[in-house]
């Protein structure tokens, strides 16, 4: 992998100017600390109050019993520009389950079964084998208690649900303060299921972190729960059970080696030891996010998650602490920039969890969208990333010329007060002779 980014990110292809717009966007990504605890404030608030809600419906016992996973990029401390997007993940409480892997998938989705039949409340959830649990009337059923909830205790407070999007496993809230409508906030609830059985057979062999975290590590988290999440495969004419199917989550174990990302337990303990790995990270995102609104259309299936694989892919690559010192920013920063780049060339991102699903594959990315990604990635390298500048002021702010009267200055401003005084002088002088002739003419 290291020859693949070999020709990206060495000294001689950082100029100074590179150096110094990384350096500065990477300052300017910090989020103010104000802005995140006003943020978390409302979002505890709206949480709190929809789990008492949920514990105490009347109408879906099955809902009674979750509890909460905090995921994405806020919590693992990589959120950029504003903390305005929270993943919530509700775990339900069930009875155990059994997965079945949709094989043209990759790895990455499945049916998910009872061990045996049952007359507990997941039962409305089932399909028509009274073994199936349906993803699609779990999200159904989860979007219509949210908007209950909303109705009911946080009418006209600023929050409003987001239209439903097939290929999503969230119900979307969106809040707008009353003060300014411009901040949208937004928070992700996702139902979830947890199989406790093991990791199935396509992430068995755990994520390549020996090198970088330690075997003790992976094993750790080959020891802990898988989640999934009721999201379809993206694609047309899907069968019926992949309409039904689940996506398998890492979210808490990706987080959890966001937290622990060092190749030494003391990385980034104190400010002696800091690193600059989330660093590089926020602006691969910033990138990400600027390429998206310049070309949404083109750059549809393009999302974060790209950008984080092709981290941890970097992180379990470059696994020493020294090659991630803050002085390294530049340099390890393009070497991010550089693999993701050449992943794109190549077509190939595996996912970082289940090894053999390539998240640069068709019908989730096609080829058009991965072509042109291709090409303005290169661009962007060949001009100096600047997509990453901070965009100037809009031409609605900058004044008018015409209709500005421009002051004068130096020697001409004194000029012009010695002329505007003589001018005054003189008017004055007429006035006064005007006046007198005419009192010459009333005698």
């Amino acid at each position: 992998m290291e020859s693949q980014r070999r020709s990206f990110g060495d000294d001689s292809t950082i100029s100074p100017e590179l150096d110094r717009l990384i350096r500065q966007r990477g300052r300017d990504l910090r989020l103010r600390k104000l802005d995140q605890q006003n943020a978390v404030k409302i979002v505890n608030h709206l949480m709190d109050s929809l789990l008492e809600f949920l514990k105490n419906n009347e109408d879906q016992p099955f809902f009674r019993e979750v509890s909460v996973l905090t995921s994405g990029s806020y919590y693992e401390l990589v959120k950029i520009n504003k903390p305005n997007e929270f993943d919530i993940m509700l775990k339900l409480k069930g009875p155990r389950l059994v997965l079945s892997e949709l094989e043209e998938y990759q790895g990455l989705f499945y049916k998910i079964k009872l061990c045996k039949a049952t007359r507990t409340e997941i039962q409305h959830f089932l399909l028509e084998d009274e073994r199936t649990v349906s993803a699609t009337k779990i999200k159904a059923e989860m979007n219509r208690l949210v908007r209950k909830f909303i109705s009911n205790h946080f009418q006209g407070e600023g929050w409003v649900i987001r239209r439903n999007l097939i290929n999503s496993p969230a119900v979307t809230l969106e809040f707008k303060a009353k003060e300014n409508e411009d901040d949208v906030m937004s928070v992700d609830i996702v139902p979830t299921l947890e199989v406790p059985q093991g990791w199935p057979q396509a992430a068995r062999a755990g994520p390549n972190i020996d090198k970088w975290l330690g075997k003790k590590s992976r094993r750790q988290f080959l020891s802990k729960a898988v989640y999934f999440v009721p999201k379809r495969p993206k694609g047309r004419n899907l069968k019926d059970d992949a309409k039904e199917s689940w996506r398998i989550s890492f979210s808490h174990i990706e987080k959890e080696m966001m937290h622990y990302h060092g190749n030494k337990k003391t990385c980034c303990e104190t400010h002696s030891n800091r690193c600059c790995r989330k660093l590089c990270l926020r602006l691969l995102k910033c990138l990400i996010e600027g390429l998206k609104q310049q070309y949404p259309k083109e750059l549809e299936p393009l999302c974060s998650y790209h950008g984080k694989t092709a981290f941890f892919h970097i992180l379990s690559d470059r696994v020493h602490d020294t090659l991630w010192s803050p002085g390294q920013l530049s340099i390890s920063f393009m070497k991010l920039f550089g693999y993701f780049e050449q992943c794109a060339l190549n077509g190939s991102l595996p996912h970082f969890f289940v090894r053999e699903h390539n998240l640069f594959s068709p019908p989730a990315f096609p080829k058009r969208a991965l072509l042109f990604l291709t090409n303005v990635l290169r661009e962007q390298r060949e001009l100096g990333l600047p997509v990453l500048k901070v965009p100037s002021p809009t031409s609605a702010l900058v004044p008018d010329t015409d209709a500005v009267i421009h002051p004068i200055s130096g020697t001409e401003s004194i000029v012009a007060s010695e002329r505007s005084f003589k001018h005054v002088y003189v008017c004055l002088m007429v006035v006064i002779v005007c006046v007198g002739i005419g009192c010459v003419f009333q005698k």
